[in-house]
């Protein structure tokens, strides 16, 4: 293996014909995609582009999406996948940090690409929607560039604790093993007659790899949606038939409480997948009863490319837990010395019966699916490996448990990070943005239960003196410099936060809070 792209190529090859990708009623079978990708790196050549060179992919579920991530791989390219929802400051480090070379997106989002283009080194912008993807392309059907198992082939973001973007190194290997064992974990294995509904985000680690790539590099169809909407996704599975989705916990939510809920019929699915956080039992279990269709959990994180834990229909299914290590995963519960934590007979435990500190470690895991490291940061590198038995693992910051089965459960964060509808949000990003308000003075983001979201962000803010700033003006604010999905959904006015003798805000009061005295 030396580019994973040549998964595809090897598809191509035994199914030209068979359709790749599937969006707005428009098929693109294997060999049209081939070519497709051959023209993008075509065009990375004609414009000086060139191996380990960084793309940037800003864009939402497109087939240019697709083209573009693929085209790139071909070319020797690293693809830096971005949320289509950020605005300029957020892309501004993110093109910085990776000197990407070249951005992909839409028409509408090349002015936040243009305010941040004399910090970067951008040398390109392909806007999609007026004619310019269709201009880049090259004439030339260029060979695969040979790329190491243990080249980086692609650099998507994560925050740490302090919100600073980091870009985490996924190399061919990382991808095409996770990639390879997410198809098989279907039973049967992913098939040329599959059909998977592909409304997970792109950018996401979860979306490109056990949803976009396990489907191509098995001769599935994949059927991109540019954003989630209940009633659309539902319709194209009854319609077209789709055999594989996987969803955040707010997906299944929403589909189960849609007016017409009972009449969806989802009889062609063969399997469904949850991720990104973790999924109530009574959703699970509504749409189960609603849809004779089984639920399965999984676990990951983007620098585990991203999977690492599944509850596989051939290993059976423990509802409450993440489910086994992959194969040729390792993973343990860890106290702060490194020692193994005892294991449980069988999970999940009674969390009123049980001392949970005397079960509760990190979760710490290794394998061919971990990632390379974060780009330019070995201070970080340094704190989220430890070297131990021969094997590198890696901190995911995760707290958890392990039974004698070797069932997984998460029980909490070691951060303050919120997972909101399965995308995360660092506090600090929101609080920093906050304090750029004439009228704060003080502010503390937590996240607080929301039966949709899983969580949801508020805002608690001290008003500057003789400011008379409203909580609508505060979401507002946000809305217009961060993702939707960041902005507090509640804000509200305090005197003054609670803080050590140190001056550390004292979250887990500000909680407390919310759960005494939810506001209205």
């Amino acid at each position: 293996m030396t580019n994973l792209v040549t998964n595809i190529r090897s598809v191509a090859a035994d199914h030209p014909d068979e359709v790749a990708v599937s969006y707005d009623g428009q098929d693109v079978t294997y060999e049209q995609f081939w070519a497709r990708a051959g023209q993008f790196a075509a065009g990375l050549d004609d414009h000086g582009v060139e191996e380990g060179d960084r793309v940037a992919v800003y864009l939402p579920n497109l087939p240019q999406f697709v083209t573009a991530f693929h085209g790139t791989l071909r070319a020797g390219g690293v693809v830096v996948p971005m949320n289509p929802q950020y605005k300029s400051r957020e892309i501004r480090h993110l093109l910085a940090d990776s000197e990407a070379k070249v951005v992909v997106t839409l028409a509408d989002l090349v002015p936040f690409v243009e305010e941040v283009e004399d910090d970067t080194a951008v040398e390109h912008v392909v806007a999609v929607g007026e004619g310019e993807f269709e201009a880049f392309l090259g004439d030339d059907d260029p060979a695969v560039v040979d790329r190491a198992d243990d080249d980086v082939a692609v650099q998507p973001y994560t925050s740490g604790t302090t919100g600073q973007p980091k870009g985490v190194q996924l190399t061919h290997r990382n991808l095409a093993s996770n990639a390879s064992v997410a198809a098989d974990l279907v039973p049967e294995g992913i098939r040329p007659d599959d059909k998977q509904l592909g409304v997970l985000p792109l950018f996401h680690i979860y979306g490109m790899t056990v949803v976009m790539n396990a489907t191509l590099f098995n001769g599935g169809a994949y059927y991109p949606l540019p954003q989630w909407d209940a009633q659309q996704a539902v319709s194209l599975i009854q319609d077209e038939e789709l055999t594989l989705m996987h969803g955040v916990p707010a997906m299944y939510n929403d589909v189960i409480n849609q007016p017409d809920a009972e009449t969806f019929d989802l009889s062609s699915l063969r399997l469904a997948g949850v991720g990104g956080s973790g999924i109530p039992i009574e959703v699970l279990r509504r749409f189960e009863e609603l849809y004779d269709v089984t639920i399965y959990e999984g676990y990951g994180l983007t620098e585990t490319s991203p999977v690492t834990h599944f509850n596989s229909p051939d290993a059976g299914r423990r509802v409450g837990s993440i489910g086994k290590p992959l194969p040729d995963v390792k993973a343990k519960i860890v106290d702060d010395d490194f020692e193994e934590q005892p294991r449980v007979e069988e999970g999940p435990v009674d969390e009123d019966e049980v001392d949970l500190d005397e079960i509760t470690g990190e979760l710490v895991v290794a394998g061919p699916n971990v990632m390379k490291g974060y780009a330019g940061l070995p201070d970080a590198n340094e704190d989220v490996f430890t070297d131990a038995e021969g094997d590198r693992w890696f901190h995911t910051g995760d707290l958890g448990y392990w039974d004698e089965d070797d069932f997984f459960y998460v029980v909490d964060r070691k951060t303050h990070m919120i997972n909101t509808a399965g995308y995360n949000v660092y506090p600090r990003e929101v609080e920093e943005l906050l304090f750029e308000h004439e009228g704060v003075a003080d502010a503390a983001v937590v996240g607080i239960p929301d039966d949709r979201r899983g969580e949801t962000v508020k805002a608690f803010v001290v008003r500057a003196p003789d400011a008379d700033v409203t909580a609508e003006e505060l979401k507002q604010f946000c809305l217009d410099n961060l993702a939707e999905y960041k902005h507090p959904r509640e804000v509200a006015f305090v005197d003054e936060l609670p803080r050590t003798t140190t001056g550390k805000v004292q979250k887990f009061e500000l909680r407390q809070q919310e759960v005494e005295e939810p506001a209205e």
